[in-house]
């Protein structure tokens, strides 16, 4: 269990919210002005991911919300994975705090849940980070993923291999690149790496090729990440009718902990931008 996760004082510890039959999600929820900001985390991620943005935005005033997926962090795992089961406990969750027309701020993984949730409901914005419609499982991610599910991943319960895979994920060696490690080892649980097997071959727009929303959409790439390219982020911003692109030369798959500056004035510069207009329906 996440060190900090106990920890009252902690704006992240948030609570245990139950939402159905043996469904409970942590939940991290800070009510302020809106429209609020929903943070989605990436396979194998927790909550805690976003704690420079989290925290950064709770300073300025802003509804926030923030919570572990099923089957990561301190939530309940689901007998069967999908993202639709996904999608209706976001609405389930965002309908109990009475979030209205979110901008939702999604990595990784997390990219593909909030597209989904989008499609069904009404939304200010979405802002992509490192994660795409499809093309998202590179060659090697099934086979490792297959073997830490089988046994692999208790190996890191040694924690020179977590120090390895940490400098492996990013080369950036700061206070705040070595919390969000602290805060988001590798699991040693086997529920996080079923939970990915739902990301493997999947496409949006071959599932939705009549998605016509006109929502504001801004993509951020890193120079760095082996799995979301410069060219993936242009792709997918040109996608979207109003669909942005801000790429970071620099960073890597991390970049929302490696170069949390530079992403949060991004978020807060496109909520000023859309902060005025009506939800797309």
């Amino acid at each position: 269990m996440n060190k900090n996760s106990s920890d009252e004082s902690d704006l992240l510890a948030g609570k245990s919210v139950p939402l159905r039959r043996r469904v409970n999600l942590q939940v991290s929820y800070h009510a302020g002005e809106t429209p609020g900001l929903v943070f989605l985390h990436g396979g194998l991620g927790n909550r805690f991911n976003w704690r420079s943005q989290y925290e950064f935005f709770l300073r300025q005033g802003r509804e926030v919300l923030a919570y572990d997926l099923g089957g990561h962090g301190q939530s309940s795992p689901y007998q069967r994975y999908s993202l639709g089961r996904h999608r209706r406990d976001l609405r389930r969750l965002l309908r109990r705090y009475k979030v209205k027309h979110p901008i939702l701020c999604c990595h990784s993984y997390g990219v593909p849940l909030g597209l989904e949730w989008a499609r069904r409901n009404d939304s200010r914005g979405l802002i992509l980070i490192a994660g795409g419609t499809h093309n998202l499982d590179p060659w090697w991610e099934i086979p490792l993923i297959k073997f830490l599910a089988w046994g692999g991943r208790h190996l890191y319960r040694f924690p020179g291999l977590q120090f390895v895979t940490n400098r492996l994920s990013s080369n950036h060696q700061h206070p705040k690149i070595e919390r969000f490690f602290a805060e988001s080892p590798i699991p040693t649980k086997t529920h996080p790496y079923e939970a990915l097997e739902i990301f493997w071959g999947y496409n949006f727009w071959q599932r939705h090729q009549s998605f016509k929303k006109k929502i504001p959409v801004l993509v951020i790439s890193g120079g760095n990440d082996p799995s979301f390219t410069q060219q993936m982020g242009k792709e997918l911003a040109h996608s979207f009718p109003l669909g942005k692109h801000l790429h970071l030369p620099t960073a890597g798959h991390l970049l929302i902990a490696e170069y949390d500056d530079e992403v949060n004035r991004a978020i807060a510069d496109f909520s000023v931008l859309v902060s005025d207009s009506n939800p797309t329906t």
